[in-house]
């Protein structure tokens, strides 16, 4: 029961904290690359509304954000899962691909923006995390967890 709770809390906790640098770095970029005028880049009408304003630059936090928000989950998600941690790094990859697809379907974004985010800051972001997470803790590597019977 301990493990189902714990793979339970490591996507819980991945999701929200992968979120939270998500928003973090929508609202960090903001600042560094102002939006163009009147946008309000924390409601999804108001962008919408402003697309054709939006030139290159203006997507280069909001792909870093939603790369790097799944990027930590997925670590976090490996980190405190008890087994099959590549699994729950991946689900939590996979929660946020389909909130990057709802997003592009919400906010009319450029066709090769919804391509590259699609593509690249998702289910290759889990792949990094679950790198990173093998990194940071060498011994829960899913080749210790064959050779320990997945305990």
């Amino acid at each position: 029961m301990e493990s189902i709770a714990r793979n339970i809390a490591a996507i819980l906790i991945g999701a929200i904290v992968g979120s939270l640098v998500n928003i973090g770095l929508i609202l960090v970029g903001s600042s560094i690359i102002p939006a163009p005028a009147g946008v309000d880049v924390t409601n999804a009408e108001s962008i919408a509304a402003a697309m054709d304003q939006f030139q290159v630059q203006h997507f280069i936090f909001p792909f870093l954000a939603h790369a790097l928000g799944t990027l930590v989950g997925a670590v976090i998600a490996f980190l405190v899962a008890a087994r099959n941690k590549n699994i729950f790094a991946y689900a939590v990859g996979v929660l946020f691909l389909i909130a990057g697809v709802a997003n592009s379907f919400m906010i009319p974004a450029p066709t090769w923006f919804v391509v590259a985010d699609i593509l690249a800051a998702y289910i290759p972001m889990a792949w990094f995390g679950i790198q990173i997470g093998s990194r940071i803790n060498p011994g829960i590597s899913m080749e210790s967890e064959a050779r320990e019977g997945g305990s």
